[in-house]
């Protein structure tokens, strides 16, 4: 049975590596945008920094837990990635930005990973009981990072667009956890198995509400072409002849001229009437004259 269990967990850690991988390669259009404007833009290094830092958490974690093969390799890929990722935001970035991703690079990486190495191998823990701690740390740090995208779910409920969320990633975010959860349930490893529940949670919800706001979305397009808003009002004549567009303010002056002329008409009407009334009182005069 235990052969059974840990031919599985073998396989949903396979699974685990593929989406994983994945999601690691998901920054590339980002950072080839990056490479052709020659500049960041504003965009962040923190997502990558941290993605760095928790990678490198994990293999320290599966170093001293023996038998973690399958979490060395991904998180080795992934150090190797996200490093570059950094490498590029450093050299592209303005000086400030530069700056800060130095300093975080300092505080994480060399302080934080270097200190809880440090604590844990050398001074406070021996043992299994070293084990869970880092285990413990990497838990925790893996909840944080899970939480981040619910910033995401708020500015999407917020401007209900889904323009936030990068739909593909999301999926391979919410497979990921869920191999992992799977492992790490059948390897009874809960420092791997619990961080990804909330992984799945939040993957999920951000899928429900892209296809929730997106349908919307739609919908409001779809009125939008069916009901165009007339800034201009303009009006286009459709006749065997090409005639031009006339605006509004054309069609009133068209109009003014129109009264003018039908104005103009009636007033030479009545002056003609009035002329053949005169003329033939004339004519009376002159046949009684005679």
């Amino acid at each position: 049975m235990a052969v059974f269990s840990g031919d599985w967990a073998f396989a949903f850690g396979v699974l685990g590596n593929i989406f994983s991988f994945l999601v690691f390669l998901s920054p590339l259009p980002t950072f080839y945008n990056i490479y052709k404007k020659k500049s960041s833009e504003g965009y962040q290094s923190i997502p990558c920094v941290v993605a760095l830092f928790s990678a490198m958490l994990w293999i320290y974690y599966a170093f001293l837990k023996t038998n973690a093969t399958l979490l060395i390799t991904i998180n080795t890929f992934g150090c190797f990635i996200e490093t570059i990722y950094v490498g590029f935001f450093i050299f592209y970035a303005p000086k400030e930005a530069r700056i800060q991703t130095i300093k975080l690079l300092l505080i994480l990486v060399v302080g934080g990973f270097g200190g809880i190495v440090l604590l844990s191998h050398q001074f406070i823990f021996e043992g299994a009981v070293r084990v869970q701690v880092v285990g413990s740390i990497c838990l925790v740090f893996s909840l944080c990072v899970f939480v981040a995208p619910l910033c995401i779910v708020r500015q999407v409920i917020k401007t209900k667009s889904v323009e936030y969320i990068p739909f593909l990633l999301s999926i391979f975010l919410t497979l990921s956890a869920v191999m992992w959860f799977i492992y790490g349930l059948l390897l009874k490893d809960f420092n791997i198995g619990i961080p990804n529940v909330l992984g799945f949670t939040v993957g999920l919800l951000q899928m429900v509400l892209y296809v929730m706001y997106n349908k919307k979305e739609e919908k409001d397009f779809v009125k939008e072409q069916n009901l165009p808003e007339l800034k201009n009002h303009v009006i286009i004549l459709h006749n065997d002849k090409n005639l031009p567009e006339l605006s509004e303010e054309q069609i009133i002056e068209i109009v003014k001229l129109g009264s003018l002329i039908s104005c103009t008409q009636k007033f030479d009407l009545a002056l003609c009437m009035h002329e053949n009334i005169a003329e033939d009182h004339k004519k009376q005069r002159k046949t009684m004259e005679i």
